[in-house]
């Protein structure tokens, strides 16, 4: 791409509440793209419309964001030359550029009442048509406007949609696209509250920032018509647009909260680490290219291949399973050191004792095979921590001449060892069931039971490893006698 260094993309959510997953592919995309092209990401808050934001959402928002590893150049927290970041702290400069609008006749004032718009609505519809506005304060005479507004009659403004003509344009993703500009709504861009509509906002915001390349969903698909026509009457150039793909649930359906999770916050809080996030969001929807048949990738990797290009037009399939099978190959090619941190939350969680780290580093090892995200650590850790009484039929077990003999060999062998880990501990078994003659699961019960009061679970070796020298001895010769 030429003038890659001129690159500028913006991500622009409203600050609603949690961080969709459509929303953070969204960002993810713009990120990737921006540092691919070597440009600028920037994060805008479009808080114009005050009856949906929540509170603390602009501080959740910014706190996935970061944690995700998407570092915007410029935004809120970090600034800018382009601010302000917020559209509500930006409301003077959209009423500006709408009265060069008004005075250039592209847009006009309209005083319908909610209920006259209603009445149209049900009108419309009766008839079979397109609900959209009737344009009738297109015909109201200069002198009937300045009435109105001298009297204080409340209004909005209106876009002038030019009539009898098409609007064409080319999405990277979608090819061409043209729409007849008498299906265009004439869109309300300052609405009576003072506040801007999204259309006006985003196409005036997009134009002073410098924003090169427009990569959002394709519910806005639909807007570009509108935005063109805005971008014309102010005489700027039109940026590039992309409008991704939906993410649907496995029944092709939008994805929504009905069927799963859709909250990125729910699925860090689960566990699932931020980089098997990242790499999962990114293939939904868009491909790395021939000769890459893999599907780990680092965020370096991605950032390296990823071209706007080969984002697929088609709905991208939200695969929970796949992403439980990522996160697990994560989980199992983790940095050890790093996994301990962020496990021991979990741990602590479900109850067990993470005072002693040497321990606990041994179990994280003992279990990043064995799970698919971190929630699932304190069930796969217990076995290293408990030790409960045993069932009648247990003790029969552990109780016979023959597990007594298994364990007594064995707890000989293991004094002479100066520790103990998985690899020494097999060996140790093979021994004593070459002196005892016992083998099979007359060998490995008793130990088992001995162990972790267990009939089943990981493999012995581990357990030993886990539990440690002193702490095997103890529990072995509980059961000698």
């Amino acid at each position: 791409m030429d003038n890659n260094s001129k690159v500028r993309v913006r991500f622009a959510p409203s600050p609603t509440g949690y961080l969709h997953l459509g929303s953070l592919r969204t960002a993810l995309f713009n990120y990737l793209f921006a540092r691919h092209n070597k440009g600028k990401f920037i994060l805008r808050i479009e808080d114009t419309d005050q009856s949906r934001k929540v509170e603390g959402a602009v501080e959740n928002l910014i706190n996935v964001l970061k944690t995700m590893g998407l570092d915007y150049d410029e935004g809120p927290d970090v600034g800018g030359d382009y601010g302000p970041y917020f559209q509500s702290e930006r409301l003077e400069i959209y009423k500006k550029y709408c009265s060069g609008l008004l005075e250039k006749g592209y847009a006009y004032y309209a005083f319908e009442t909610e209920q006259e718009l209603d009445e149209m609505r049900r009108v419309q519809q009766m008839q079979g048509r397109q609900t959209m506005y009737n344009r009738r304060a297109r015909h109201l005479t200069e002198n009937e406007v300045k009435e109105k507004l001298a009297s204080g009659v409340p209004y909005v403004v209106r876009l002038k949609v030019p009539l009898d003509t098409e609007i064409k344009f080319t999405d990277i993703i979608r090819g061409n696209v043209k729409i007849e500009t008498n299906l265009i709504d004439d869109q309300v861009l300052l609405k009576s509250d003072g506040y801007p509509t999204y259309h006006l906002a985003n196409v005036i915001d997009d134009h002073l920032m410098g924003i090169t390349h427009i990569i959002r969903g394709e519910e806005w698909l639909t807007s570009v018509p509108k935005h063109i026509i805005l971008y014309n009457a102010f005489g700027w150039d039109v940026p590039k647009m992309a409008h991704v793909p939906l993410i649907l649930n496995p029944d092709k359906t939008k994805l929504s909260k009905r069927q799963s999770d859709v909250a990125t916050e729910d699925y860090l809080k689960k566990g699932f680490l931020k980089e098997a996030l990242v790499n999962f969001m990114a293939l939904l929807g868009w491909n790395p290219g021939e000769g890459e048949s893999r599907e780990i990738f680092s965020k370096e990797e991605l950032i390296r291949l990823f071209s706007i290009e080969r984002v697929n037009s088609a709905g991208a399939v939200f695969n929970i399973e796949k992403l439980n099978w990522m996160n697990s190959e994560y989980i199992k090619n983790y940095d050890l050191e790093k996994l301990v941190d962020l496990s021991i939350p979990y741990l602590n969680k479900g109850g067990i004792d993470t005072s002693d780290l040497v321990k606990t580093k041994r179990v994280v090892f003992a279990i990043r095979n064995y799970i698919s995200k971190l929630d699932e650590a304190p069930q796969q850790a217990r076995v290293y921590y408990k030790n409960d009484s045993l069932n009648d039929e247990q003790k029969k077990i552990i109780g016979n001449e023959t597990s007594k003999r298994v364990l007594s060999l064995l707890i000989s062998k293991l004094e002479s060892l100066l520790e103990i880990n998985a690899d020494n501990f097999k060996p140790l078994l093979s021994e004593v069931q070459k002196e005892s003659g016992v083998k099979g699961k007359d060998l490995f019960m008793p130990v088992r039971l001995a162990l972790t009061s267990e009939e089943h679970g990981p493999e012995l070796g581990l357990i030993a490893y886990v539990l440690g020298k002193n702490e095997v001895l103890n529990r072995l010769k509980t059961f000698q006698k």
